[in-house]
């Protein structure tokens, strides 16, 4: 059950995202309550909060609603409202029409509207001054997701006193991208707000960096930015200014590898697994596609590559079904209905013109699935495929590896995708190469066992030796760094100490593991009140 919070309460460590960890739910009978959110971001921070006392500030997810702060399962919520057009405009609006597309390479057109600008400033600032109110002296502060790039900057002016995190989870563009967009200035004045900027990838820490250096002037050096401020007492650069040091640079998100692994060796998941095969007419090779319903994520290509192979007589469609899961996504922006349309037609002229009684090349699956049915589905599924234009980690990869205890599977991984660097055993594909993606098809089909163990042996080991317990820990040992001697969070929850002794890098500001993590595109979407 949840209990209400005082507004008046201060936090050691705050985390701040678009959305809250929990889902506002009614009853029949008009009764409120509050479902916990089954994102990996929620879980994998859950430990550090409990045991700091920490507080989340979010939105609730529907419009116009008000809500007093309250605890829920240990954690301190923290509701920002929104209203309607706050939602069209800098959500739907600029975060999703315009940033969006933008950072995922143009794949769709970013729409630039002065009106969404302005609402996006002024969700940022009502953020801001959230944070700000409920935070500690000397407070550490970790901000979410693109939704939320104006949050540094302003706090910092409110607070100078917080350490200040951030963390992307989207792809950062290269420059010549970036650029087109009319408040690119006022974005990165933004981000660097904070005293630490996380990123997916390497490439897009280094795409950062070479905004900062062309669009602000700014001097780097590795990971290092110089931010210059107006401050007697901050260190001087080269050049004799006065400056504040940020650091940007990669922590690649992970996911809780064990939970995973656990739910695949309960036996009633093990037993729906072959119910799904036996339900698809017990093919020989099941091959998988799972995401949100969006453009960056290359559904259109493999439904392509796949019905090409089924056409073209290499592969039979009484031997290989594709099941593509692709969970509703922004259904009130124009895109995404016409993208379902398309697919959709797709899926129906290649199950139409090929399928037989008995069999269809592809079941389309338009809606979400818990975690245990989306882990038997893993176990079902002999390939996975995942084919994103774009993307900032893809955790769907990470997953599916987890649960494969038996060794076996192929994972056909897309190179744009984030997993790609470090799940390099994986078939790496270009998925605008359509004959190249269909050729990848046809020899994971056709892999030897001993192939696929060695490679799936070699996959499960990253990903257990790079789970989210090490991602939570890697970027707040950052932040750590940035913060005052006066006072650092105990990982134990005890209370702040005042007088902080020397500390070696090895050693994490927050010891507790997290367990699991989820990216950016898994941000929960909104919905009508």
């Amino acid at each position: 059950m949840s209990a209400p919070s005082s507004s008046s309460s201060k936090y050691s460590f705050v985390v701040a995202s678009n959305r809250l960890p929990v889902d506002r739910v009614v009853d029949e009978d008009g009764n409120e309550g509050w479902r916990h959110s089954p994102g990996g971001l929620v879980t994998a921070l859950e430990p550090v909060m409990r045991a700091n006392d920490g507080a989340w500030v979010g939105w609730v997810g529907q419009p116009d609603v008000a809500v007093e702060p309250f605890d829920n399962e240990g954690i301190h919520i923290v509701p920002v409202p929104l209203s309607a057009s706050d939602v069209e405009d800098y959500y739907e609006g600029f975060s999703n029409d315009t940033l969006w597309p933008l950072y995922h390479d143009v794949i769709e057109h970013p729409s630039y509207h002065r009106d969404w600008w302005i609402a996006y400033k002024s969700v940022n600032k009502r953020f801001a001054e959230q944070i700000a109110e409920i935070t500690e002296q000397d407070g550490i502060v970790w901000v979410q997701d693109y939704q939320l790039q104006l949050v540094p900057a302003l706090l910092r002016e409110l607070r100078p006193d917080l350490t200040i995190g951030f963390f992307n989870h989207i792809p950062f563009p290269p420059v010549g991208i970036y650029a087109q967009l009319p408040w690119r200035a006022q974005i990165l004045d933004g981000l660097l707000g904070a005293d630490v900027i996380g990123f997916q990838r390497h490439d897009d820490a280094s795409d950062f960096l070479r905004a900062v250096r062309h669009i602000k002037g700014y001097t780097t050096k590795g990971t290092t930015i110089d931010v210059p401020v107006d401050d007697p007492d901050a260190p001087r650069s080269r050049k004799g200014i006065t400056v504040r040091h940020v650091e940007a640079r990669h922590f690649p998100i992970s996911i809780d590898a064990e939970s995973f692994e656990d739910i695949a060796r309960r036996p009633e998941v093990q037993e729906r697994a072959r119910e799904i095969r036996q339900g698809l007419g017990n093919p020989k090779t099941v091959l998988l596609g799972v995401d949100r319903l969006d453009y960056t994520k290359g559904i259109r290509h493999r439904i392509k590559a796949f019905g090409e192979l089924v056409e073209d007589g290499r592969i039979r469609v009484e031997d290989a079904t594709l099941v593509q899961v692709a969970s509703p996504s922004r259904e009130r922006v124009d895109t995404y209905r016409t993208l379902r349309d398309e697919i959709e037609l797709s899926v129906g002229r290649i199950n139409g013109d090929l399928g037989t009684i008995g069999h269809q090349p592809i079941s389309y699956l338009h809606h979400g699935y818990p975690r245990e049915e989306m882990v038997a589905l893993y176990l079902a599924a002999d390939i996975m495929l995942v084919t994103a234009l774009r993307d900032g980690m893809n955790l769907v990869a990470k997953e599916y590896v987890a649960t494969r205890f038996d060794n076996d599977g192929v994972l056909i991984l897309s190179e744009f995708a984030g997993a790609a660097d470090e799940l390099k055993q994986a078939v790496i594909i270009n998925p605008h190469d359509i004959g190249a993606l269909k050729d990848s098809i046809e020899r994971a089909i056709e892999m030897p066992r001993r192939e696929r163990s060695t490679r799936m042996r070699a996959l499960r080991k990253r990903v257990r030796d790079n789970d989210v317990a090490r991602w939570s820990r890697s970027f707040l040992e950052a932040l750590d760094r940035h913060a005052p001697r006066t006072a650092r969070i105990d990982p134990s929850g005890a209370e702040r100490e005042t007088h902080r002794e020397a500390q070696t890098d090895s050693m994490s500001i927050f010891d507790q593991d997290a367990q699991t993590a989820r990216a950016a595109e898994d941000t929960r979407e909104a919905r009508d009140a």
